[in-house]
């Protein structure tokens, strides 16, 4: 799940980075207005974690700059102030949370998947697909009576598929689920992946639609 984080703070966006990564989110990083604007016009990311007090303007007015032109990504904003007037104009103004600073990484894992889920129209944390039980917050599940781990990029791949089921996911999109913006795509990572899903889960578990993507098999009668 990429995320784009807005943080100024390099210290900080440097620690959300890491801790988003072992949480299974692939974060890229900005630390301006102007960088926000230009990375948040692009499609691919999730949800966006947005400081209000940025160097070139306010994180609220992007906010409802970007509500103004239409755009639906969940937001979380993270911020040093905690009043509940402040918690007011952020909501208000098109916020889907709210999270003051300091706070923990597993508490901003767990509201990230919350407003995607929302987004989604998914009430339950868990998702449920031929047979698998897939649990985000542990990057786990359970298929055929027993516990399945996934690996950071498997994890990755297997949310991409299960968020449109059945329906074709491309092979670039999903690396753009594996990868940042700094980072080197190999050639055949997602297929590399996908074979471990299989060997997992079953081999039919994932179909390859040549010259395309993948989706998941459609599920058991």
């Amino acid at each position: 799940m990429r995320i784009l984080v807005v943080e100024d703070d390099a210290s900080l966006a440097d620690g959300l980075g890491t801790g988003l990564r072992l949480h299974g989110f692939v974060p890229e990083l900005v630390g301006t207005c102007a960088d926000a604007r230009e990375a948040w016009a692009q499609d691919g990311f999730s949800a966006v974690v947005l400081d209000v007090m940025l160097p070139d303007g306010s994180g609220i007015d992007l906010l409802r700059d970007m509500r103004a032109r239409g755009n639906r990504i969940p937001v979380l904003l993270l911020t040093a102030l905690d009043q509940v007037g402040d918690r007011i104009a952020g909501l208000d103004a098109g916020a889907d949370d709210y999270l003051a600073k300091p706070f923990d990484l597993g508490e901003l894992g767990a509201r990230l998947r919350a407003i995607t889920r929302r987004a989604q129209g998914q009430a339950n944390g868990t998702i449920s697909w031929n047979g698998l039980e897939f649990d985000p917050a542990r990057m786990a599940g359970r298929f055929g009576g027993a516990t399945v781990r996934f690996s950071r990029r498997e994890f990755a791949i297997l949310q991409a598929l299960l968020e449109r089921p059945g329906v074709i996911v491309p092979k670039d999109r999903l690396e753009e689920r594996l990868y940042g913006w700094q980072d080197g795509v190999e050639s055949n990572t997602v297929e590399v992946h996908v074979h471990k899903l299989r060997a997992k889960l079953r081999p039919g578990f994932i179909e390859t639609v040549r010259g395309v993507g993948y989706r998941l098999a459609e599920e058991d009668a």
